[in-house]
């Protein structure tokens, strides 16, 4: 679910010290913890919501305790913030909480912060191995630029890569004789993912033709002008070639080949463990929500073709 838009800071900064302390927050999830600049904007564009809210009051972040965080909570809400949204607000301000404490700058702690209902389960969105095979074969391979469209989408295919993650990659990263694809991950965290040979087979095709591309970097897909490759280029392309499938544009993007990347996985029976690893997640639970995929589509299976599937749903009827 995309983020709300991020408050504008007012002329002259947030005052009553929040313009500091969000600073420092900032400062603190990007260099000691790491976060990629992606997640630091997302908490700080949460947090914005509290220090409009608190300013408003006004409470510096020092007034911050249980009660004016439970009444932030419930002002969002009656402002019509889905449960969801709820939920990822509380957690960057459990986050700045603990922040707070450690610098010695806070009246309350993670605990202040009452854990809202747990939100309803989003399955996500997948395709069908047919589509997959539909998608892949879209590109024009009489092209140099259709050849690297189908390798970099049998990659991301193959390897379940986040899309910066495909954008940024050096082909120093990419290991053809092994199979393997190293990567820097959310929290720089680095993996190593495997890939077939029918990525393989495509990136050999491309890399025969990127250098006619006159690359500015080390990333292993350029532009035409040999420029490194944007999120939004990738996602563009990808939409247009779902359309040449026969596929509805809405229901493509690279994060759902990352969720058919782990979903077909667990369909021909790899292990949960393995299937997180490669995603990298770092919590199990973040992963397992593919299994719910995967018995979904098994029980879709069941009942169309065991000969007496029909019959649970008549019995439950009754």
């Amino acid at each position: 679910m995309p983020r709300a838009p991020m408050l504008e800071e007012p002329e002259g900064g947030w005052p009553l010290g929040w313009a500091a302390s969000l600073k420092e927050f900032q400062v603190h999830l990007a260099v000691e913890r790491g976060l990629s600049p992606n997640s630091v904007s997302g908490y700080l564009s949460d947090l914005r919501f509290l220090a409009a809210w608190a300013v408003a009051i006004p409470l510096a972040p020092s007034d911050l305790d249980r009660d004016r965080i439970t009444a932030f909570l419930v002002t969002q809400h009656a402002n019509g913030k889905a449960p969801r949204s709820i939920a990822r607000l509380s957690s960057a301000l459990r986050q700045f909480l603990v922040f707070m404490r450690m610098e010695g700058a806070g009246a309350a702690g993670p605990e202040a912060v009452v854990r809202p209902p747990r939100p309803p389960r989003i399955l996500p969105k997948t395709l069908s191995e047919s589509q997959i095979e539909a998608l892949l074969n879209a590109p024009d391979l009489n092209t140099p630029l259709g050849v690297r469209d189908r390798a970099w989408m049998e990659l991301l295919y193959a390897s379940g890569l986040r899309v910066s993650e495909l954008a940024t990659l050096s082909g120093l990263g990419v290991f053809l004789d092994e199979g393997f694809v190293k990567v820097m991950g959310k929290g720089r965290k680095e993996r190593l993912i495997p890939f077939g040979e029918g990525a393989e087979h495509w990136i050999r095709q491309w890399l025969t033709l990127r250098p006619g591309f006159k690359p500015d970097g080390d990333e292993l897909f350029v532009g035409r002008g040999g420029e490194a490759m944007t999120r939004q280029h990738l996602w563009r392309m990808l939409k247009a070639y779902a359309v040449q499938a026969g596929i509805r544009r809405e229901a493509v993007s690279p994060h759902v080949l990352r969720h058919a990347f782990a979903t077909h996985l667990l369909d021909h029976g790899a292990d949960l463990r393995a299937v997180q690893a490669m995603l990298g997640h770092a919590d199990i639970s973040t992963t397992q929500i593919y299994t719910h995929v995967h018995q979904a589509r098994l029980r879709a299976l069941y009942d169309r073709m065991h000969p007496r599937g029909e019959l649970r749903g008549t019995r439950d009827e009754g």
